[in-house]
């Protein structure tokens, strides 16, 4: 088995500070993208199990929010596939990140950010 668990990182790309994250999700849909990347990653040769529970709310620094497993007959069968379900509930569900920033001049601002970019 392998697992990820996704934590909110302390700086943005850009390299302003990250205070916190709000993430939001349109829960039906969500649940439901999310379900049919565990069952499409499932049908992989040599995998047995694949979860993705991804956390809304308010998250500080250092918390979790999205934790990742795929269970295989063996270890090469599951690494690759637990990428590629991170990279796809990025890509594909409908969860939304504000990031409550301080920017490069010192000022406090919030932001709706894209996974898709991260």
């Amino acid at each position: 088995m392998a697992i990820f668990v996704g934590v909110v990182r302390g700086e943005t790309p850009r390299g302003e500070r990250v205070q916190r994250l709000q993430l939001e999700a349109y829960d039906e849909k969500a649940n439901e993208v999310l379900e049919k990347i565990c069952e499409d990653l499932e049908k992989r040769r040599g995998v047995v199990d694949v979860q993705v529970h991804h956390l809304t709310g308010d998250f500080e620094v250092g918390e979790e929010m999205v934790y990742v497993s795929v269970a295989g007959a063996h270890r090469r069968d599951v690494f690759s596939v637990l990428e590629e379900a991170v990279e796809r509930y990025k890509r594909e569900a409908p969860i939304f990140k504000k990031e409550y920033i301080i920017d490069e001049k010192g000022e406090s601002r919030s932001r709706w950010v894209s996974e898709r970019g991260a």
